[in-house]
């Protein structure tokens, strides 16, 4: 049993990847604003509160928004006795994309690992030794300013922070959540460095595959991947029909193993 990250993170796959990153259509947007090239925390962490706060700014409510920190400060409550209450307070906290909201968000996605990944949350570091810097709260700000100029662009958001119950898990893959579902889109946001890989490619379809099999009526017209990176301000879409049907079948069978 496995999330989909850790999956893709197991298995090997062909030169290329079984989605080739190339295939995808790109689209660059300028504003003129330079991110600083230092961050005094995780990008991981940045990219959790550059998503979670997008959609709280876009209208979801911020307890339904931080969701998954929520949830692992309730199992962090049961070894670290507090961490619930914290977590609600740094929550409370969180208004908009002013400096006090950021620092408190960067602090409460610290708890998304306890539900996330429990056996490593011990090891890393919690919410009273993160403390983003001028550098970091400033491009956390630009790139959730740039994600809601890409929703007005792209949206309406039909879905965010969506899984696939009933029947879109495995015993192989049996956790693993999506960021934003469109019309006919399925999203994805990264704020790596780096150009796209094979692994986000992967994800993504296997987040398609999940959906079809899931039972939710709201994946049924889903025909496209994307990728939005707002470190990066770039945009990248692929048709599902691109990806052959042997290729869909072969990560169905062999790495969700329907």
């Amino acid at each position: 049993m496995s999330s989909v990250t850790r999956r893709i993170r197991a298995i090997r796959q062909p030169r290329g990847g079984y989605i080739h990153p190339s295939w995808f259509k790109v689209r660059s947007y300028d504003d003129n604003f330079i991110l600083s090239e230092c961050e005094n925390i995780d990008t991981s962490i940045v990219g959790m509160v550059v998503d979670y706060l997008t959609r709280f700014i876009m209208g979801t409510r911020v307890e339904d928004a931080f969701k998954i920190s929520c949830q692992g400060a309730l199992i962090a409550d049961g070894i670290k006795k507090g961490a619930l209450n914290k977590a609600y307070k740094l929550l409370s906290g969180i208004k908009g994309i002013d400096d006090e909201s950021i620092i408190n968000a960067c602090k409460l996605v610290t708890f998304d690992v306890w539900y996330r990944n429990p056996l490593d949350a011990v090891m890393v570091k919690g919410a009273d030794e993160i403390n983003p810097d001028e550098n970091t709260i400033n491009n956390i700000k630009a790139m959730v300013e740039r994600s809601i100029v890409f929703w007005n662009k792209y949206g309406p958001i039909v879905k965010d922070g969506f899984s696939f119950e009933p029947d879109g898990y495995t015993d192989t893959v049996s956790s693993g959540d999506g960021d934003y579902l469109t019309a006919d889109t399925i999203w994805d946001f990264k704020v790596s460095k780096y150009p796209l890989t094979s692994s986000h490619t992967l994800q993504l379809l296997m987040y398609w595959i999940m959906g079809q099999h899931s039972g939710q009526e709201v994946f049924k017209n889903i025909s496209k991947l994307g990728i939005f990176n707002p470190r990066l301000n770039k945009m990248y879409r692929l048709s599902i029909g691109i990806v052959s049907k042997e290729t869909i079948k072969i990560v169905e069978r062999d790495i969700i193993c329907y």
